[in-house]
């Protein structure tokens, strides 16, 4: 029998664990899960308001360690370090995949115009700008609209997820003449059955994206 493969999931805040132990649990049960929380990646980036060297370094080093845990592949889940994150991939020997870029390849399959929804303000910049490079390597022309749903995150991190869900799901019914709603943070998949409760546009999360994609290539 195969054995079942190992993915690291690193984590930068402890509500993105949920949402994709659940998402691995519903579509890949049978790969083995780790999960590694640093919570001061986050707040050190709100912080300086930048990705500095010695954060990039720690990234690398996260990676080499998962790389001696024997690790199959690493998924990171905070959307907020997308280059720390491509340094890591460049310097370790297994797959590395940051946290949106199944959920991107989806989004610029085809031209269109998409809602992206977020709960932490500086992750947009990043998520933005790479959304617009893999549209321009697939060749399609695709509009983002981002909006940062005010109180969503505060309320989770309160102990809160009804407000957290509701607002996002507000969030998504406001949505107008775009083909398709993303919701930027691994924490606000749970929110997606309420929100497509209300709207009719179709609603992609980045766990299961991001779980489809891994056990495609590893399974």
């Amino acid at each position: 029998m195969k054995k079942p493969p190992k993915i690291y999931l690193i984590h930068a805040a402890d509500v993105a664990i949920p949402p994709i132990v659940a998402s691995f649990r519903a579509n890949w049960p049978q790969a083995c899960i780790v999960n590694l929380l640093e919570d001061g990646l986050m707040n050190d980036l709100a912080q300086d308001g930048r990705l500095t060297d010695e954060m990039i370094a720690r990234f690398v080093h996260i990676g080499h360690y998962c790389v001696k845990a024997a690790a199959d592949a690493i998924l990171f889940t905070c959307s907020a370090f997308g280059p720390a994150i491509e340094e890591c991939r460049r310097q370790v020997a297994i797959p590395v995949l940051k946290p949106n870029e199944a959920m991107y390849e989806q989004l610029v399959a085809t031209s269109g115009t998409v809602s992206l929804l977020a709960t932490f303000q500086p992750s947009l910049p990043s998520m933005l700008a790479e959304i617009a490079a893999y549209a321009q390597k697939q060749g399609t022309d695709v509009t983002v609209k981002p909006q940062l749903v005010e109180g969503a995150l505060a309320a989770l991190q309160d102990n809160r997820p009804d407000d957290h869900n509701r607002l996002i799901a507000e969030a998504a019914a406001s949505v107008q003449g775009c083909d398709t709603i993303a919701l930027a943070q691994f924490s606000m998949a749970p929110a997606k059955t309420l929100a497509a409760a209300r709207t009719a546009t179709p609603i992609l999360t980045t766990p299961d994206s991001a779980v489809a994609k891994l056990k495609a290539s590893l399974a």
